[in-house]
């Protein structure tokens, strides 16, 4: 990190304990973290929000020996988030520890160390979120998104089930990719070209990569009905089926 004057450091660190801004992801938009989460909130009546959390926390006295091994390793490898609490999608993963190490180890390079950059990482989240209609990864990656650069436009547009509008290049490349892999489980020669061009094969595998591991979080959440955190409301609006 470059030599900045003192005070913009330790803003910089308060920025850095958020769950959602952490490992290196800095904040390039000027939003607040408020701002971003009120562009994010439609305002939305969606009742599958409010169903019952069918894996809820499991207390420390109830856990097995296998499962708090793991949520210490969890803890560890997530720093400060939440206070080092398990947290979203890995309270219902705690029931199968195997799963939860090996996916927290896959989530902490696609989120914290691909060679994506931050705001593109939270861009893909924030689709993939979407397309699952996942109200807490909703909540959480588009306010990311947002703060890392995607413009506001451009989350109401996904919101909305819109194909956003000026997009930057990378952005559309970015869209188009996660667009037909969800549409039509492929990629054309066109959209592939692009990505390639632009990303290089490892940027382009970390981008699938990103969307199949989003993706499996979204299943997750949405199967066991983890509920928003409290005060959030729904930001998106139900797609008919």
């Amino acid at each position: 990190m470059k030599i900045v004057p003192i005070l913009a450091t330790v803003t910089l660190l308060l920025f850095l304990k958020s769950p959602v801004l952490a490992a290196g992801q800095q904040p390039s938009s000027g939003l607040t973290r408020d701002e971003a989460r009120q562009n994010c909130s439609g305002g939305f009546s969606n009742e599958t929000a409010r169903l019952a959390d069918r894996m809820p926390d499991i207390p420390d006295d109830k856990r097995t020996d296998a499962q708090k091994k793991v949520a210490v390793e969890f803890a560890g490898a997530r720093g400060e988030e939440r206070g080092g609490a398990v947290f979203g999608p890995y309270v219902a993963l705690l029931r199968s520890p195997e799963v939860l190490l090996h996916m927290q180890r896959l989530g902490n390079y696609l989120q914290f160390k691909s060679v994506l950059p931050p705001k593109l990482r939270q861009f893909v989240m924030a689709i993939t979120a979407r397309q699952w209609t996942q109200e807490y990864m909703w909540s959480v990656h588009c306010p990311a998104a947002l703060m890392a650069g995607i413009s506001p436009d451009t989350a109401k547009a996904l919101a909305e089930g819109r194909r956003p509008t000026r997009m930057t290049e990378d952005e559309e490349i970015v869209y188009d990719c996660m667009d037909e892999l969800h549409r039509n489980q492929s990629v054309s020669d066109k959209t592939y070209d692009s990505a390639i061009a632009k990303f290089g094969e490892q940027g382009v595998i970390d981008l699938i990569a990103l969307n199949g591991y989003y993706t499996a979080l979204s299943m997750v959440l949405n199967a066991t009905r983890h509920p928003l955190n409290k005060g959030i409301a729904p930001g998106l609006p139900m797609f008919p089926h």
